[in-house]
């Protein structure tokens, strides 16, 4: 292979779509980022064991980053323009796909992980609805939200990536998530982000 042959092969083109949060852009390297599960680093130093969240984090205005399986989640700070801070944001995914390492070092850290049912067959079907309906829709949209508990009718859940903070979040739980879980499961009667 030529020298002019590998740098073609090299070449990257990452997309960006924005989300319903102004404050995140999503990035599509065209490549795999997580081989299984995500990570969500709300501050650098969550990001310790993270080649990529360490990069992202170097650039500054960068306050969050979500890592899923073919995409990369960003969050900005407030005061921020995504005009100014989205090409050294491309350069540092792209600095981290030259490099060659892993998105995060020790996977199992930070990384989302099922909750466990303990049996429960309530819980059992409020998970396998978030995982088979929720989850694959936002994460279309950067972001991700996982189980936490079910207690006294209650099912709390984390917004990750573009879903933290987002406006339309409560809008999102209420009218989306809480109307589908107390349809199909009689026994939830609320839901609320942790």
């Amino acid at each position: 292979m030529t020298e002019l042959s590998k740098k073609v092969q090299n070449l990257m083109f990452i997309e960006t779509e924005t989300t319903p949060n102004p404050a995140t852009l999503k990035f599509l390297p065209g490549r795999a980022v997580m081989q299984s599960g995500t990570a969500n680093f709300t501050a650098s130093d969550q990001a310790a064991h993270s080649p990529l969240g360490k990069r992202l984090f170097a650039v500054p205005g960068v306050t969050g980053v979500y890592l899923g399986g073919d995409f990369v989640t960003v969050t900005k700070a407030e005061s921020e323009d995504w005009f100014a801070l989205k090409p050294p944001v491309l350069g540092a995914i792209m600095d981290h796909y030259t490099a060659g390492e892993a998105a995060v070092e020790n996977a199992a850290e930070g990384a989302a992980v099922p909750a466990q049912t303990s049996g429960d067959p309530v819980v059992s079907q409020i998970l396998e609805l978030i995982e088979t309906r929720v989850r694959p829709a936002v994460a279309q949209d950067g972001g991700d939200i996982t189980f936490d508990s079910f207690t006294d009718g209650i099912v709390y859940l984390h917004m990750q990536g573009s879903c933290a903070g987002c406006p339309s979040s409560t809008a999102t739980l209420k009218a989306g998530i809480e109307n589908m879980l107390k349809h199909y499961v009689p026994e939830v009667t609320e839901v609320r982000a942790v």
